[in-house]
């Protein structure tokens, strides 16, 4: 099929004052794609080449009119006030949300083309007519997606799975103990329980992303926003990072990307307890309840890194990634444009 797919946000690293965490697993789900004989074209302006300088167009294909198409593929985009709701033209305007209402008009109302509206962030409302309209297809990160939609999670290549070395991950220095990258939307509360009152005390504690206001924290290491490339080096020198979702996320047990950018570098994930189908995501050595118990969990970990047990944990928790296997994704995919080709 040539699928037109859009997305706002980047293939390569990208630049760093954005808040895309697609980076870790859009190109991974494309090139999957590809692999299965699907002809992409992107929709949306090249960011990769516009913003960050990367040519990719050797390889993909951008298309900023309206191609034909046999399926159309959205990220799904919301509005985000004085940034994509403005007119055209004005200072600090993106038009990924006027873009998408061109697609949606042209290709899936006007057309009646078979859409996937992947809502990677929660931000379709349940009563949305597009969750009523037949030729479209309502994909949710999440585990307990909204009735009517389809769990599609955001995938990790199955080779990343297939050679992590736990044995191999629980021998590096790990000079910090507890790390967070991502940013502050929606988790003050959990971060204040869950980080903050931990981190009290401690110069080996880290927040990487997006904070703009940390007032309440003022004895936490805030570095900002770093470059992509160097999450994974992050997460490769602390020995732990907990899990924060939004109330939304943990409520329809939707892990974040944030999960497996941990486990893949030896990065522990403690899991808070309250989060829906927390088993599925961490072993129950990992969950937390109060912000003493990180602390107790921390010096727990401390005391067992480098040693075997510290490998059998990582290998469990490499175990728990095998829901967002690659494979996996590319499955539910193939059921879902299979449905489309037989309605279309």
């Amino acid at each position: 099929m040539r699928i037109g797919y859009s997305f706002w946000g980047f293939l390569g690293p990208g630049i760093t004052d954005t808040p895309d965490g697609g980076r870790s697993h859009r190109r991974t789900l494309i090139d999957g794609l590809r692999a299965l004989g699907h002809d992409l074209v992107f929709l949306q302006p090249d960011r990769d080449r516009i913003e960050a300088g990367t040519d990719l167009t050797p390889t993909y294909t951008w298309d900023s009119g309206l191609p034909d198409l046999d399926a159309l593929f959205l990220e799904w985009r919301w509005p985000i006030p004085g940034r994509n709701t403005t007119p055209c033209g004005t200072p600090g305007h993106t038009c990924d949300l006027h873009r998408q209402h061109q697609l949606l008009d042209y290709y899936t109302l006007e057309r009646g083309l078979p859409t996937i509206v992947w809502d990677k962030d929660l931000q379709l409302p349940a009563g949305h007519p597009l969750r009523h309209t037949p030729q479209v297809t309502v994909c949710e990160a999440a585990l307990h997606p909204t009735d009517g939609a389809v769990s599609l999670l955001f995938p990790v290549a199955d080779t990343a799975l297939d050679t992590a070395d736990p044995d191999a991950l629980s021998r590096r220095p790990r000079p910090l103990s507890l790390a967070y990258v991502g940013n502050q939307y929606d988790r003050d509360d959990t971060f204040d329980t869950y980080f903050a009152t931990p981190a009290t005390g401690r110069q080996d504690c880290v927040v990487a992303g997006k904070w703009p206001d940390t007032h309440r924290w003022p004895h936490v290491r805030f570095i900002g926003r770093v470059p992509f490339p160097q999450v994974a080096q992050i997460h490769a020198d602390a020995l732990a990072t907990v899990l924060l979702l939004p109330d939304r996320y943990a409520a329809a047990g939707q892990m974040t990307q944030r999960l497996p950018e941990a486990v893949l570098a030896g990065c522990l994930p403690l899991t808070p307890a309250y989060i829906r189908s927390a088993p599925q995501f961490s072993p129950f050595q990992l969950h937390v309840t109060s912000g003493a118990h990180v602390t107790t969990e921390l010096a727990e970990l401390r005391r067992i890194a480098g040693t075997p047990a510290h490998a059998d944990l990582l290998a469990q928790c490499l175990a728990k990634l095998h829901i967002f296997r690659l494979s996996r994704q590319l499955d539910t995919l193939d059921r879902v444009l299979s449905r489309i080709e037989v309605r279309w």
